[in-house]
Order: C-alpha cells, then structure tokens, then sequence
C-alpha cells in the first residue's frame, strides 16, 4: 500500500471517468448560458463569518466547516457552500441587477463519508439575486429540471414548499415550537428544538417522524404577500410542463431560506439516498452580509450525485474514445510528431506513441486506446486502418492527410 494516499473522504477522479465530469460540466454551462447565465469564480476559501451567516443552527456551521486560522491570525473557512460566497462577492462588487450567475466548484465538509457524501465534492449551481419575481424561480426551478432531461435522466420527483417570509415565518415557528412541547423527540431534538424548530420537521429518526405527523406547515400559514408568490410559480411550473409534488415538510439544511423551497429526489434510488440537489429563496442573506436588501434565489446540484442518478438509470454514459486517430510510426523520425500537431490544429483528437516501441507494441496501444482510426506511417508508405469495425486499409498521402482523415471522421 503506498505510504501516501487521498485523505479520507476525498478520491481521484482519473481518465476516462474525468470525461464524464468535463461533459457534464459542459451540458450544464451550456444551458444556464442559454438562460442569460455567466461565469462567477470565487475563492476557495472566505472569512469564516461568511458562511457563519447561513446559520449557526445548521450543522454545515457547528460540526461541518473546516476553518482555521491563516498565518496572518485570521479566522478561515474552506467553501463548504457556494451561495454564501456569491451573495458575499454580489455586495463587495455590487454588479447590475438581476444578477444571473453560474458556478462549478469544490466544497468541503468535515462529515462522515458515504455514497454521494464526500468531505471534499463538487457541485454545480445558479443564482439570481436582484428580483423577487415569482418567474424567476420558475426559471431557476425549470433550469435544474431541463439540465436533467438532458442527462437522460427521467425518474425525477421535484418537491415544492414555500418557507414563508418575515411577517409569517416567526408566528409559525412559535405555533411549531408549541406543539413540539408536548412531544416525545430524539435526543438531538430533545433539548434543543426550540433554537430551530423546523429542523425537527427535516429528522428522519423515527421517533421524530411519529412525533410531528400532524405538527403544522409553513405552507398552510402562509401571509397573503407568501401566499400569491407561491400561486404565482406554482402556476408557471404548470404552464412549462415542469411536474412537482407539494411536500409540506420540507425543509432544506440552511437557514437562510425565504418562501419558494424545492429539492429533486431521484426515485431510481433508494429513499434514504434519493437527494439530487435543491435550492430555494434567501432574500435576507445579502443584507446578512452587509448588502442592501436583495431578494434571490439559486440552486446546488452536487456532481458525483447527479452521476449516481445517472448510473441508477443507465443514462448519460462515458465516452467511448478520447482519440479520433492514434498515429503508428516506424520511420523513426519526426513525422508522427509533426502530423500529430497538424491534425490537432484541424480538430483531430490524435496521440501517439512514444519511446521508439515496435509496430506490433505500437498497434496494440492503438487498440488500447479505442480510437477509431489508425495512422499508420511507414517507410514505403502511409495507411490509414479502422480499428473501431473491419475495413481494408485506405492508403494516405502525407500531403493531404489531414483532409483525408477529416473527410473519414466527417463524411
């Protein structure tokens, strides 16, 4: 075993499984750009009071977070979530509103590892900030739902709530605290539940769950400014076809969230191990972190989830090639080096062989790499041979070998 390896917790994602990374992160780019997205690249690490903001409750803050302390004596945290961080570059930079971003990036929670939770993950998101139309979160709830129509993936269930705001989120949360009183709770929830009542809602031990089978909902004690906003996207999820299911109980791991709250549940997997991701509203959370009063919204969908979502259904497959050609040369010259380079330029995948092997070594590195043509070079002349079906080897002139192989690729 080597004396050094990935910390618990964390891996390596090598060849050819990488290639399902950098498409994904493609067909997600891809989209959210289509919708007016852009590109936001922030740091891997903030001030630790940054994400303290997304509440002290929650256990990404008391138990998750790996801070420390730099060696300039400040307080460090590395990103366990993105949302946090953007809303924190959206009141430093204080671009034109709305503000429509995307992000691909690493986070990092000091939790137990098991399938899909990793201490170091990466995930995929969006965010709004700068609008409280009810539009916007049908946008952002469609965007998820059309980026897992493109992966194939069909077994989805979208469920749906809204958190309620300022005005009738604090009666509720007494009205839940006082019906919590008089139930039997797990010893988490026991003697804490009133610092955050709703996350007695989201405890899936048994005891919790008997406990609060009839406990109110947000939902149904709405403020009539809650109650159009949430007519309003469910009406606009109806009319682009996007289906959800009300779920009362839900409640989503940060405190930061305000009225429309969703999350995807692949239904490919078991229950216990169906989270594909989530988002909601956060309109108080830049004035959190000094910003003016911003209404927002976004998402997180975690990559190494969505692919387990993906192999649950047998969708969204590696590539079978990284090759177009794979350059074989026995001259023992510089040719290979050279036509190598100039189908490059024309947007040939090609490689080659190195360190002077023979033919027959050569041939089966070819083979190994599942390209579909070979290039062979020799010095009676030049062929170029299938290797992904049976064919007769085509013979090639070298001045017009790029074309030739262009013409194979693109007939």
């Amino acid at each position: 075993m080597p004396e050094y390896q990935a910390p618990k917790g964390t891996f390596d994602v090598l060849p050819p499984e990488s290639a399902r990374y950098e498409r994904l992160v493609a067909a997600f780019a891809g989209r959210a750009e289509r919708a007016g997205y852009g590109l936001v690249i922030g740091p891997m690490f903030e001030d630790v009071g940054v994400f303290q903001r997304v509440g002290e409750g929650t256990d990404i803050v008391r138990k998750e977070m790996y801070d420390f302390e730099d060696k300039g004596g400040r307080r460090i945290a590395l990103r366990p979530e993105s949302t946090a961080s953007v809303v924190r570059a959206y009141v430093q930079h204080r671009p034109v509103t709305p503000w429509k971003v995307w992000y691909v990036s690493p986070h990092f929670r000091y939790e137990n590892p098991q399938a899909g939770r990793f201490r170091q993950h990466h995930s995929l998101g969006a965010e709004v900030l700068g609008t409280e139309d009810p539009d916007v979160d049908v946008e952002m709830i469609a965007l998820a739902w059309r980026f897992y129509e493109d992966l194939g993936v069909t077994r989805l269930r979208l469920d749906l709530t809204s958190l309620g705001d300022d005005v009738c989120r604090p009666p509720y949360r007494q009205l839940l605290i006082e019906f919590l009183r008089g139930q039997t709770l797990c010893d988490e929830h026991r003697e804490r539940f009133e610092e955050n009542p709703l996350r007695v809602l989201d405890c899936k031990k048994p005891v919790c769950v008997e406990a609060t089978k009839d406990a109110p909902v947000q939902v149904d004690n709405l403020c009539e400014p809650c109650t159009e906003h949430f007519d309003a996207v469910k009406a606009g999820l109806d009319a682009l076809g996007v289906p959800y299911t009300l779920n009362k109980r839900l409640v989503r791991g940060l405190d930061y969230y305000t009225r429309t709250t969703f999350e995807f549940a692949a239904e490919a997997l078991p229950a216990t191990q169906n989270a594909a991701g989530g988002g909601g509203r956060y309109d108080k959370l830049t004035e959190e972190l000094g910003g003016p009063p911003t209404p927002a919204i976004g998402f997180g969908l975690g990559i190494e989830r969505i692919l387990i979502v993906c192999d649950a259904e047998d969708t969204f497959a590696g590539p079978e090639s990284r090759l177009d050609v794979f350059i074989i040369d026995t001259t023992g010259d510089r040719k290979a080096l050279a036509v190598a380079d100039e189908l490059r330029n024309a947007g040939v995948r090609a490689d080659r062989a190195f360190d002077g092997r023979s033919f027959k070594a050569q041939m089966k590195q070819a083979q190994r790499s599942a390209a579909r043509f070979a290039l062979v070079i020799e010095p009676d002349g030049w062929q170029l041979r299938t290797l992904t079906e049976k064919g007769e080897p085509e013979t090639v002139d070298p001045a017009t070998v790029v074309d030739h192989v262009r013409k194979r690729l693109y007939p």
